[in-house]
């Protein structure tokens, strides 16, 4: 209070300084926030008192009067009241058009039980029109209150979901997005049978006789989801466009609204990399895209031409990266392990992706000056990985400044760990995993491999790697506050079941997992990331001190405002 209220007294004394004086309108601030709590994210100055900002970028940030010499009579002032400032969140690994796509759809990622699932799909179904296909995503057998009565490794059977959607097809993904759920409509016109084999890579889940009980892992969700893209390709072109574009205004509105002023997409299509460049061309982009191409091999080899683009639309869009993946996920049984599952004896998980194409891939980053990005979540398969980037790094002269990336390296063997600081390999991690998998993980991996190699977030930064966050939303809710406390307490919110908290990040390491680690993972820390002279004016306000706040006060913090290059793109302090 004492702070504030000297603050108020001189600041007219700083306003009047500055305007009465003569003054380079190069040098005037468009707005200048002040009397906040800032946290700048860099080390050279962690804390400051006020920041200017100029055409989009940070003109001044450190000590009041320093800051208000920019001050002029155009100037807008901020006052924050207090409130917590630091640099935006970046979203460090998500998939931008699939969160607009789960806003639009059925989403079940709060639903508790399969009768929950089917009652939505159920009401859905009344006002679908004839032979219109009802998709959603986010539903996970391993955390329903309740198991069905009839399963197959938790997994229900199609007869409830049949029988309320008789005559629309059904498709419902994961929450992982490696499984998905079909009704017998949907399997009908897909053509599915008890002759239909399992296609390398994937399972369709069946009872004792060989029936499909819905339920397709990994390479086999093809099956399905060919069907639905031949009932897609229906659609006029203009239709199709305009379903997307209405994703992408809701994935914007929804993450601007949690506080994230960059988003790096998980794997864009040819088709949406056009479409991106077209929006920043518009000025429509209100956040800063930045995605990874995702092809089969086949497909961007000798197509790559204009690639890769690097700050485009003013710094709004950005593809360097191609994304592969080489398993699945550990709720599907899908997590390419070194041994056993626990609980699915001499079963180790899916080989996804060739270990040759993940080397080809590998072959066209090199040609084309492309970060490599791999999906890899159980031990085994982070260990191929990594295997393959050492390989193909060896020769290059500047191999540990690539910033090749694996995504959400979920589960290592504790000998991996120290190889991805050698390799100069990027962990691009998600904190709401950890303890949104919590329930089901060790009785997957059992307690040794879980304590040692699960999320190891500690011994991943002891070991001087660089650990990214982010949320791989829609798989998680896109939120950055939920999964800042997981990285710091490792305990559920609903439960406060406690998942090894000595791997727990520090407050600093989390906030700057979530800012500083994503940016230098994306080649962009010189831009955007922490606060200071000549980046980006990417900011968010909270109503707490993510720094220094209580664990329990955590998740009560509100974000205020979102601000992108210098502009609010979101305003909560009303709310």
């Amino acid at each position: 209070m004492r702070r504030t209220l000297l603050f108020l007294l001189i600041l007219p004394l700083l306003f009047l300084s500055a305007c009465g004086s003569e003054q380079d309108t190069a040098d005037t601030a468009d707005l200048i926030l002040y009397n906040g709590d800032i946290y700048t994210v860099n080390e050279r100055q962690p804390k400051a008192e006020a920041i200017a900002v100029k055409d989009g970028t940070i003109l001044e940030v450190g000590d009041s009067a320093v800051v208000f010499a920019h001050a002029g009579a155009e100037t807008k002032l901020l006052d924050l009241h207090g409130a917590f400032l630091m640099p935006g969140f970046i979203e460090g690994h998500g998939h931008f058009s699939g969160l607009g796509g789960s806003l639009m759809n059925l989403n079940f990622l709060r639903s508790k039980s399969w009768d929950e699932i089917v009652a939505m799909v159920a009401e859905k179904a009344k006002t679908a029109e004839p032979g219109e296909w009802i998709t959603g995503r986010g539903w996970h057998q391993e955390k329903w209150m309740i198991t069905p009565e009839e399963h197959i490794h938790g997994y229900p059977y199609h007869d409830k979901l049949s029988e309320v959607s008789p005559d629309n097809p059904v498709l419902l993904r994961h929450a992982s997005g490696h499984a998905l759920f079909a009704n017998a409509k949907a399997m009908e016109i897909a053509g599915v049978s008890m002759e239909t084999p399992d296609p390398s890579g994937g399972e369709i889940v069946r009872d004792s006789r060989g029936e499909a009980i819905g339920v397709f892992e990994e390479r086999a969700m093809n099956i399905i989801g060919q069907a639905y893209q031949e009932y897609l390709s229906g659609l006029s072109e203009e239709q199709r466009k305009k379903q997307w574009l209405e994703g992408i205004r809701l994935a914007q509105e929804e993450s601007l609204k949690k506080g994230i002023t960059s988003f790096q997409d998980a794997g864009s299509r040819f088709y949406e990399i056009d479409g991106y460049k077209e929006l920043a061309d518009s000025g429509k982009l209100d956040l800063r895209l930045w995605v990874m191409l995702r092809h089969p091999y086949e497909e961007m080899k000798g197509h790559m031409e204009g690639l890769p683009v690097v700050g485009y639309g003013n710094g709004f869009f950005t593809c360097r990266a191609i994304k592969s993946e080489i398993d699945g996920a550990l709720g599907s049984f899908g997590a390419w392990l070194l041994e056993p599952y626990d609980d699915k004896a001499d079963f180790v998980g899916q080989n996804t992706t060739k270990l040759e194409t993940v080397s080809n891939i590998a072959d066209l980053c090199l040609e084309h000056g492309m970060q490599l990005c791999v999906h890899a979540i159980g031990d085994r398969a982070n260990r191929e990985v990594l295997n393959i980037f050492e390989e193909k790094l060896k020769d290059q002269p500047n191999g540990k400044e690539l910033r090749w990336r694996i995504e959400h390296a979920q589960h290592l063997d504790p000998a991996d760990i120290p190889r991805f600081k050698a390799l100069g390999v990027i962990a691009a991690m998600q904190g709401i995993h950890c303890t949104s998998d919590a329930p089901f993980v060790v009785k997957r991996l059992g307690e040794k491999r879980a304590r040692e190699g699960a999320y190891p977030w500690r011994s991943l930064l002891d070991a001087g790697a660089v650990v990214g966050n982010g949320t791989d939303t829609p798989v998680e809710d896109v939120d950055p506050i939920e999964s800042f406390y997981a990285s710091v307490t490792r305990k559920r919110v609903d439960t406060g079941l406690e998942f090894f908290p000595e791997q727990a990040m520090t407050r600093a390491e989390a906030i700057r997992s979530y800012t500083l680690s994503n940016a230098y993972a994306a080649f962009e820390e010189e831009v955007k990331g922490s606060l200071e002279k000549g980046k980006y004016a990417d900011l968010v306000v909270l109503s707490k001190n993510l720094h220094s706040c209580p664990d329990e006060e955590i998740m009560d913090t509100r974000v205020l405002l979102t601000i992108v290059d210098g502009k609010i793109k979101y305003d909560g302090r009303e709310n």
